[in-house]
């Protein structure tokens, strides 16, 4: 896997913002505007998705990532929760309830995937790299 110079490379990243554009476009819809309280729950779920993805990326160490994209997965589920109250009280289809629970459904596979392999990285994270760089450049 190739090292990510800006969150914005990760394919998650890229998927959750997709999903974020896809909700806001379905809490646009007349018959949810009128219920504030879970299309800002919706919106702010999904949001926190690609939020926590870019905040772990930023730490710098892996250990933090993954804890970081740990938080993201429970916000997928927590914006598949709003989903069912979504449908429930007609705000969205079934088709639209299934394309996005699908969505959600895949970024939670990506993100377990991505954790799992920083996990078994030898590569500690970015900063530890730096640091060790800095450290060889001392000894010599």
């Amino acid at each position: 896997m190739a090292t990510f110079k800006r969150f914005e490379e990760i394919e998650v990243w890229r998927s959750a913002r997709d999903l974020t554009k896809q909700v806001y476009t379905l809490t646009n819809q007349s018959a949810f505007m009128r219920d504030r309280s879970l299309r800002d729950q919706l919106r702010r779920s999904s949001v926190s998705i690609m939020a926590n993805i870019a905040e772990g990326f930023c730490r710098g160490g892996n250990r933090e990532f993954v804890q970081f994209l740990a938080i993201a997965k429970g916000s997928v589920a927590e914006s598949q929760c709003h989903l069912y109250v979504a449908v429930d009280q007609g705000y969205i289809t079934q088709g639209q309830f299934q394309d996005t629970y699908r969505q959600l459904d895949r970024i939670a596979a990506a993100l377990h995937s991505f954790m799992v392999y920083l996990q078994r990285s030898p590569i500690a994270g970015i900063k530890f790299k730096a640091a060790k760089s800095q450290i060889g450049k001392k000894a010599k």
